[in-house]
């Protein structure tokens, strides 16, 4: 291969549209913008989305979804890291001290994630199912 041979492929370079060359080559005259109206002049454009003054679609469809501000306030808490934990009474000050759980957080919920090796008791904090049998199971108990 040398340098004055190598060529672009067949149709990766397209030729530019001449303008304005007369009625022969179809883009003579009007220059393929039709006749007339606000894409035929030249500076003619619109927003994204603009439909001519009529209300756009996207303002005129709900809005979607829902973020509740109490979010950040609960947290979930899993079997698993109840392990790790001195204390055989549990509650949401225990799990705030040691960094389980966020200091601002007013409520907590022990999901079933990982298991529970030692019996503990669990007071205050929201239970699921799951995780119930499992402390259970492990000797443990779970107070309102």
């Amino acid at each position: 291969m040398y340098l004055n041979t190598i060529q672009s492929s067949e149709g990766s370079r397209k030729k530019s549209k001449r303008v304005g060359r007369g009625i022969g080559c179809t883009l003579g005259k009007t220059c393929g913008r039709g006749h007339k109206g606000q894409k035929a002049r030249s500076g003619g454009f619109h927003k994204v989305g603009f439909e001519g003054g009529q209300m756009p679609l996207q303002r005129r469809l709900p809005k979607v979804g829902f973020k509740s501000h109490m979010s950040k306030f609960s947290a979930e808490v899993r079997l698993s890291e109840l392990n790790g934990l001195d204390s055989d009474l549990i509650d949401l000050s225990v799990l705030i001290d040691s960094n389980i759980v966020p200091v601002f957080t007013k409520t907590a919920k022990v999901i079933q994630s990982g298991d529970i090796k030692r019996a503990v008791t669990i007071k205050g904090i929201k239970v699921t199912a799951g995780a119930r049998i499992s402390i259970e199971s492990a000797g443990g108990t779970v107070e309102a």
